[in-house]
């Protein structure tokens, strides 16, 4: 260890210090800027000081304000952009009721955490809660507590998934219908493939191969853009096309102005929010479809029809970029009445392995 220091501020500029310093090998080192220079001294003494010494560096006192764009920031590093914004907004909850209250004191509050939880809109709750808990979570690995009260307030089950809503062809005819012309083949399309909005939003013509019967899903829509996904098996996937999705796709209007496949008027993204409010909403009042009738109900429509067609619980998490966990869990239902599909399948398989078995018993 070098001798003892105190470390050197010096002036770097109108409210700009500088602080020189020799570390444990004995090399010079400099940090800035700082606004002061009892501020640079006080960060020798209270930061580098301690690391030269070998001892632990303690952490700021933060506020769950403070520390909830600290975790973002760091946060964004490794997901999504709409991941972050989505985050952001559930932790807003949390920040009005505890943003003030240091991390150290929040650690001694999971009774109010479980009280606050409770106030929460049912449907709501188990976001609100989890975003918090991974916060906290990360402030523990961090350094900046030492448990996280989120966890202990007691568990955070999820709500009951909502009703699966699959479309009958008539009425994603209907639908289709009623739609303008360049976005007639969109509903069947959609429920054809599977494809999340923000999925087939971003779609273009060099990600169909007509020849292999493949849709190539790499691009989603997030905050409004276009970006590339990540090169996962959940993300970066490929779809088989039915003989329905490639009519589809043959009946699109062809465009020289746009690669996408379901642009806008002027060729441009289309704005999902726009497309809802001026154009699915209408078409559905028009067709006299029942309602809830969601655009996202085109992709349980897939889900609903693989299923009954005999795709595997596996395979179909391969096809829509989703765990079996959730597969199981939005679509159990029709999981369970699919038994006695499975059931004939077997007895298809026995019946035809028996056949071979007295096939090579004659010979």
């Amino acid at each position: 260890m070098p001798p003892t220091q105190r470390g050197q501020a010096y002036r770097l500029g109108p409210n700009r210090w500088g602080l020189r310093y020799y570390d444990a090998d004995g090399k010079r080192r400099r940090k800035s800027p700082f606004p002061s220079r009892s501020a640079a001294l006080a960060h020798y003494r209270d930061v580098i000081e301690p690391q030269l010494r070998g001892e632990p560096v303690p952490m700021p006192e933060l506020t769950l304000a403070e520390f909830v764009p600290l975790y973002l920031e760091r946060h964004a590093a490794g997901v999504r952009p709409r991941t972050i914004a989505e985050l952001r907004k559930r932790l807003r909850y949390a920040s009005i009721a505890f943003g003030e209250v240091p991390l150290r004191g929040l650690e001694r509050m999971s009774g109010e955490i479980a009280s606050w939880r409770a106030t929460l809109p049912e449907r709501s709750r188990y976001g609100y809660t989890q975003a918090l808990r991974q916060t906290l979570e990360a402030a523990v690995r961090w350094g900046y507590m030492t448990r996280n009260p989120a966890k202990l307030a007691g568990s955070n089950p999820q709500p009951p998934p909502r009703p699966v809503r699959a479309y009958t062809f008539a009425e994603l005819a209907a639908i289709a219908a009623e739609l303008s012309p360049m976005y007639r083949p969109l509903p069947v399309f959609a429920a054809a493939t599977g494809l999340r909005p923000e999925e087939w939003q971003a779609l273009e013509r060099r990600d169909v191969d007509h020849r292999e019967r493949m849709l190539n899903v790499r691009r989603t829509v997030s905050s409004g853009e276009v970006v590339e996904l990540g090169k996962t098996k959940r993300s970066r996937r490929q779809v088989p096309l039915s003989d329905r999705a490639l009519d589809v796709l043959d009946a699109l209007p062809a465009r020289l102005d746009t690669p996408l496949l379901f642009p806008s008027v002027r060729g441009k993204l289309m704005l999902l929010d726009r497309f809802r409010a001026r154009e699915w909403a209408p078409a559905i009042d028009a067709a006299g479809v029942r309602t809830p009738a969601r655009i996202y109900d085109l992709r349980s429509t897939f889900a609903s029809n693989a299923l009954a067609a005999g795709v595997s619980v596996f395979e179909l998490a391969r096809l829509m970029g989703a765990s079996v966990a959730m597969i199981e869990r939005h679509y159990g239902a029709l999981l369970d009445g699919a038994g006695a599909d499975i059931a004939r399948r077997l007895s298809a398989f026995e019946a035809a392995q028996g056949s071979e078995g007295e096939c090579a018993e004659d010979v």
